[in-house]
């Protein structure tokens, strides 16, 4: 799809939005202009008016894709979002709750009864279960299970064992199989009698009696040889294939590296189990991709934007006390010079300069190494020769605009050794900030931590803190 497709698509979906969001805005008036009437008029206002927004409404939804949906509801407030939810046909209900992101997940399964949640499920695949599974009542997914039959319920078991960054816990059993010694005339008649094929079907999996992987027969292949030759004549003896218990995020890298639309899953004794995605797998690279954002940014989990207050704390609170703390540090150190301040008022309009733009280049450093370390580009192995390569990079950048703002602090105060001292402070802290940029990342990742974690958070409390403390006490030494 070419950024023009994409553009056009992402406009009519937000036309979509605001037509939605339009009718729930008549619907609010109208149900206001109801309650001011009273009488007969109240009563055919409240057959007639209502009716017809409402209807209107669900006739929009009744055409919109799923995910349309999903990202509609995630776009509305709660209250909107459950009227929106509730003029949704309950056949659709499954599909949508798999759409939408975890929080806006538990505000819509909480207003649906267990009947409801029932009827969402009784078509999912056992994959699909399993993703769901965790957000239910406990009672729900027993009943659920009961009602699956044996190899259902395995299939969600297996899932369920698995966790949730491990190929296990993505892995689709929906496939075609066949074996080895057969025609390709007798799998295209296969297929036929299929009608339809599972979602993402670019191969079909050779297997033998044992059900153990002997290769792949891709469908191009399946299409332009001849109907004569046999399945191994075609097949591909050296598929990439992955284990359940292999990590999620190496075998997202390994679709991006081979161009692969799917991918079998095998057992410790190649006995093919299920098969990987790109459509799971393109939701695991934006999850992980997300979740980086927010634990850079201090957050525990996803928040629904439009959460209670209460939840919104509770996601927030905790690197904001951290925050706080050292925020009070960098407070402390700023102390420790006042006389130093109240001698030179110059100072005090400086020091914002160094701490600024050491946090800058320290982000900018973390992020560089939280992504490369993500992409398994770097390892502990590496930290000496990634410290060396940033500290390189910021004497560079520190004599490059540390000289520049040296130049304009002696123009503005008259003062060339104000400006020396600038220089001095703006490179030391870029030196401090590519520093720490190196090894919060690392430590983090040393310790089984995610490296992102608070990484945006704690750069930017050293760079301030540090800025500070060099800044002013080189402004101690050689200006007082």
């Amino acid at each position: 799809m070419s950024e023009v497709e994409v553009k056009k698509l992402q406009d009519s979906l937000q036309d979509r939005l605001a037509q939605v969001v339009e009718l729930l805005q008549r619907q609010k008036a109208v149900e206001d202009l109801t309650l001011r009437q009273d009488g007969q008029q109240q009563d055919r206002a409240e057959t007639q008016v209502p009716r017809q927004n409402l209807s209107e409404l669900q006739r929009k939804l009744d055409d919109l894709h799923s995910a349309d949906i999903a990202y509609i509801l995630e776009a509305l407030p709660l209250e909107d979002r459950l009227t929106v939810w509730q003029l949704v046909k309950a056949e659709r209900d499954g599909d949508i709750l798999l759409e939408v992101s975890d929080a806006v997940r538990q505000n819509l399964i909480a207003d649906m009864d267990d009947h409801e949640i029932l009827a969402a499920a009784k078509d999912m695949d056992a994959d699909e279960l399993a993703d769901l599974a965790p957000e239910l009542p406990r009672d729900v997914v027993h009943e659920l299970m009961e009602s699956l039959d044996a190899q259902q319920r395995e299939r969600v078991r297996s899932a369920l064992s698995y966790e949730e960054d491990q190929v296990g816990a993505l892995m689709d059993f929906e496939m075609v199989t066949l074996r080895e010694d057969v025609t390709l005339e007798v799998v295209l008649r296969y297929l036929r009698r299929l009608r339809e094929l599972p979602s993402h079907t670019d191969k079909v999996f050779v297997i033998d009696q044992e059900g153990v992987l002997k290769g792949v027969l891709p469908i191009k292949r399946l299409l332009v040889n001849d109907p004569d030759k046999q399945v191994a004549e075609v097949m591909a003896n050296d598929p990439v294939t992955f284990h359940p218990d292999g990590d999620a995020y190496e075998a997202a890298q390994a679709f991006e590296r081979y161009d692969l639309i799917s991918a079998p899953v095998v057992d410790k004794n190649n006995r093919l189990i299920g098969r990987l995605t790109i459509d799971e797998i393109v939701d695991l690279i934006r999850e992980e991709s997300e979740s980086e954002v927010l634990n850079m940014a201090g957050l525990r989990e996803e928040e629904d934007i439009f959460a209670s207050v209460w939840r919104s704390l509770r996601n927030r609170w905790s690197w904001l006390a951290v925050n706080l703390v050292t925020a009070f540090v960098a407070s402390r150190v700023i102390g420790l010079f006042e006389d130093s301040i109240a001698h030179l008022v110059a100072l005090a309009a400086l020091m914002p300069i160094v701490a600024g733009i050491g946090g800058n280049s320290g982000n900018q450093t973390i992020t560089m190494i939280v992504r490369a370390m993500a992409l398994d580009q770097v390892g502990p192995g590496s930290t000496k020769r990634l410290m060396r390569k940033e500290l390189g990079v910021a004497v560079l950048n520190g004599l490059i605009w540390g000289g520049v703002i040296g130049v304009v602090a002696w123009l503005l105060y008259n003062s060339w050794s104000l400006g020396v001292v600038m220089t001095a402070a703006m490179t030391l802290n870029l030196i401090l900030a590519a520093l720490m940029g190196v090894l919060i990342p690392m430590t983090l990742a040393r310790f089984g931590r995610d490296p992102a974690m608070g990484s945006s958070v704690m750069i930017t409390a050293m760079t301030d803190s540090g800025g500070f403390f060099i800044f002013l006490g080189l402004a101690t030494l050689f200006l007082m």
